[in-house]
């Protein structure tokens, strides 16, 4: 048991000794710095309970915790602040059963069984900027989830089907001349994508011809003939259309190609993989059986809507006229299948806040169809990624494409480390290998650092700084913990009658803040919480690193325990990254 648990524990028996009150839950925080004290019990939330000053209660509690010798060294009371110092022996005794734990704060037992979806991309276009924080926070959350002891099942459903789709393919058709992925050296997923911003300039250009001649712009975005041609594609594509599936089939495969590499190298993978041409035909019988039962109306052009106007919300197309599915259509047959087998106890969507309106509708017409699990799914929202030029439009051609912005970040990684002279002794691939590890971690820490409701303006050059609170500046700190450990690793466990100084007390302290971070950071599914947390922790080694000496301390005893301090903490620093998707390089 970690020092802050034993002492809520200690403190909740006094309560209940001292004033006769039951009580599951009190407040304990670290104490501030400019007070004395390890940790403080915040009295406040007593006062309605016991009708008593603030003050009072707090002297009374800290009293009778002084009968408890072996584990309280002394307290005083600001306000309505209990301060509390423990016996050094409690923190030295939890660091001597924790520091050579490589597996820290992770728990074992089995809790819920969760489905985490994140990626979920079109096949008309490569991963960009915005899909790279979908998939960093897909696979964090996921790993998280995991390390709190829930069984983790990772998904993504591609939605390789749609008029988007057909939009890429009918370019290809009119304007490519047979081009692949090998005649253009291009990435599948680029090929396609290209294709994809050719159908959308002539769009824009038929458009404008229509308005020019007089026609109202809605009339003219819906008459454009190269969209008409995508629409009939779409329609000969759902009857089955030999030529168009083949087409549609190989179009999709070089994309897929092309996802692959860009997941590889951003170092994410799923545990099963959907297809939207696999479940949008359930979810238009599931509507089909809710137009049926009355749940669902009819419209006279034969589409088929969900009214949800009692619940404060407008009608929702779930069927065209046409008979063809729309994205919501897919999304409750995917829902449906993925209950039915893997018997979940939640499941959670990484999408984008743009489509919050998207997850609140699905889940109330889920609800409305009579699936009592809809209260089990959850939309893991999050803000979109600018860069300072604006945000990024995919139908122009101007995202920030993954592939690329990984390659700058490895370069510049590159660059830096040139400039530094550190990896001078390195072979090639070492070098390599730290680079990509050095720049893809900054990508990834400056990405999940940042809480996930939150909009981010991604700068790559402030990522790369091996100051402040950047991924390098984290790695860096591990990297040297290893080469201290390199040196000397420690050979015994450190007397409990040693004395502490401040400094070595606050980092024993911040690390075994580490499962508590885990169990919030799983609870609000936000990764920000666990990268916060191992900056702290890093500031306070180096604080320690800069101040004391650890391998010439100036005692044995002392020595020991700097060193114990190091391992543990270095076990921290890499649990910590591991949870974020990112790597820890021993040297740098």
């Amino acid at each position: 048991m970690n020092p802050k648990s034993l002492l809520k524990e200690i403190c909740i028996k006094a309560i209940k000794r001292i004033f006769g009150l039951e009580i599951d839950t009190i407040e304990i925080q670290k104490t501030k710095d400019e007070f004395e004290g390890d940790y403080t019990l915040v009295v406040f939330p007593l006062v309605k309970y016991l009708q008593q000053k603030p003050e009072q209660i707090a002297n009374t509690i800290g009293n009778s915790l002084l009968e408890e010798k072996e584990i309280i060294h002394s307290y005083n009371v600001v306000k309505g602040f209990l301060n509390i110092t423990l016996q050094d022996k409690l923190f030295i005794n939890f660091l001597n059963n924790n520091f050579s734990n490589p597996e820290f704060g992770i728990k074992k037992e089995i809790g819920n069984k969760i489905m985490v979806e994140y990626s979920s991309p079109n096949t008309n276009k490569p991963i960009h900027l915005g899909h790279i924080r979908n998939n960093l926070l897909g696979y964090s959350i996921s790993k998280i989830l995991k390390a709190a002891g829930n069984e983790v099942i990772t998904s993504q459903i591609i939605n390789d089907r749609g008029i988007h789709i057909c939009k890429s393919m009918l370019a290809w058709q009119k304007y490519g001349e047979g081009e692949t992925p090998e005649s253009s050296k291009l990435k599948g997923d680029h090929l396609v994508g290209k294709y994809y911003v050719i159908f959308d300039k002539e769009y824009q250009k038929q458009v404008n011809d229509f308005v020019t001649k007089g026609h109202d712009i809605e009339e003219a975005k819906k008459k454009a003939p190269i969209l008409l041609e995508a629409q009939e594609m779409l329609r000969k594509w759902e009857e089955g259309d030999t030529e168009i599936r083949e087409l549609w089939h190989a179009m999709n495969h070089w994309v897929y190609q092309g996802f692959e590499m860009t997941y590889k190298q951003l170092g994410v993978s799923f545990d099963i993989i959907q297809y939207e041409s696999n479940t949008y035909l359930l979810g238009k019988d599931i509507v089909e059986k809710g137009l049926e039962k009355g749940i669902l109306l009819q419209k006279e052009d034969g589409s088929i809507w969900a009214d949800l106007t009692e619940e404060g919300l407008d009608q929702k197309l779930l069927l065209r006229a046409d008979g063809t599915s729309v994205y919501m259509t897919q999304d409750l047959g995917t829902a449906v299948e993925r209950f039915a087998k893997y018997k979940l106890d939640q499941l959670i969507y990484t999408v984008g806040n743009e489509q919050d309106y998207h997850f609140q509708v699905l889940f109330l017409v889920l609800k409305k169809l009579g699936y009592t699990w809809a209260d089990q799914m959850y939309h893991l929202s999050y803000g979109m990624v600018d860069l300072p030029s604006g945000k990024m439009k995919s139908r122009e051609g101007t995202v920030v494409d993954a592939d690329e912005l990984m390659h700058e970040m490895i370069e510049t990684a590159k660059q830096i480390s040139i400039e530094r002279g550190k990896l001078e002794e390195f072979t090639q691939e070492d070098k390599s290998k730290i680079n990509e590890s050095v720049g893809l971690g900054a990508l990834k820490y400056y990405i999940l650092k940042v809480d996930p409701k939150k909009r981010i303006l991604f700068n790559p050059e402030e990522s790369v700084e091996f100051n402040g609170n950047t991924g390098p500046f984290i790695q860096y700190t591990y990297a040297r913990i290893q080469s201290i450990l390199r040196k000397e690793k420690p050979q015994e466990t450190v007397k409990n009658d040693n004395k502490l100084n401040e400094v070595e007390k606050n980092l024993i302290i911040q690390l075994s803040n580490f499962p508590e971070a885990i169990e919030k950071s799983a609870h609000d599914l936000n990764p920000s919480i666990i990268a916060n947390y191992v900056y702290e922790v890093v500031k306070e080694f180096n604080h320690l690193y800069q101040n004391y000496p650890i391998l010439n301390s100036e005692s044995i005893e002392n020595k020991h325990l700097r060193l114990e301090l190091t391992q543990f903490t270095g076990q921290v620093i890499a649990l910590s990254l591991h949870l974020l998707g990112i790597e820890s390089p021993d040297r740098m």
